[in-house]
């Protein structure tokens, strides 16, 4: 994919998430093809495609196994929309604190 942008944060934002997700993705297949039949194939754009799926419930999961409770969706969306652009937090601070245990936020 391509994006233009000439802000350096954004542009790291993508490129660590690219990284993780690749990582995640590479792990996963790695215990799913442990886990399989001897006989069992994963083609690439298969595996992508798979990954892509299930990418939601994977984030779920990883939540829940870290402890962390987001905030209620529909008040957090209500709350934000009526911000202004500056007052609206920037995406690098909320993964920081999105991503911390429960209690260490």
């Amino acid at each position: 994919d391509e994006f233009d942008t000439t802000k350096e944060h954004i542009v790291k934002i993508l490129v660590y998430a690219a990284l993780l997700s690749l990582l995640v993705s590479r792990e996963l297949l790695a215990l799913v093809t442990e886990c399989a039949d001897d006989d069992a194939v994963f083609p690439p754009g298969r595996w992508a495609a798979t990954f892509r799926s299930h990418a939601q419930l994977i984030l779920d999961d990883l939540g829940d196994f870290l402890g962390y409770s987001p905030p209620p969706l529909l008040e957090r969306l209500i709350e934000d929309a009526q911000k202004i652009h500056d007052q609206r937090p920037i995406l690098q601070e909320t993964l920081a604190t999105a991503t911390q245990p429960r209690g260490e936020a």
